[in-house]
């Protein structure tokens, strides 16, 4: 029904930029949330930001004036354009959607397959 494909990651040398994108496609009526999470070996899923359909985002405070979602609504597309990259940073990078389908049915479970992010020092 709800597809999430994410594009961008790869490896980078510390202080260096990656751009994720990440496309939702499928019967989808309304996005109310997208956002991007990520996940490092040992640790827990975490928020990295997210924004609403307003266009409101929120950050974690550890990529807080490094980082920036955007979203391009007419594309169903959200953006992460992540600067100053550290190795702390590196994780697998996941996008999510909080959205309603044409069925009315509404979910924020929809996830993406995921993209590594690699920082070295």
């Amino acid at each position: 029904q709800v597809q999430l494909v994410e594009s961008g990651g790869g490896w980078v040398q510390a202080g260096g930029s990656l751009r994720l994108s990440c496309a939702a496609s499928g019967s989808i009526l309304r996005i109310h949330v997208m956002g991007w999470y990520r996940q490092a070996p040992g640790k827990q899923r975490e928020l990295v930001a997210s924004i609403t359909g307003g266009s409101s985002t929120n950050y974690a405070d550890s990529v807080k004036g490094r980082f920036t979602i955007s979203r391009d609504s007419a594309k169903n597309t959200v953006y992460l354009q992540m600067n100053s990259l550290k190795p702390e940073d590196t994780a697998v990078y996941y996008c999510n959607a909080d959205l309603t389908l044409n069925s009315l049915t509404r979910s924020g479970d929809y996830w993406g397959q995921g993209t590594q992010v690699t920082v070295s020092s």
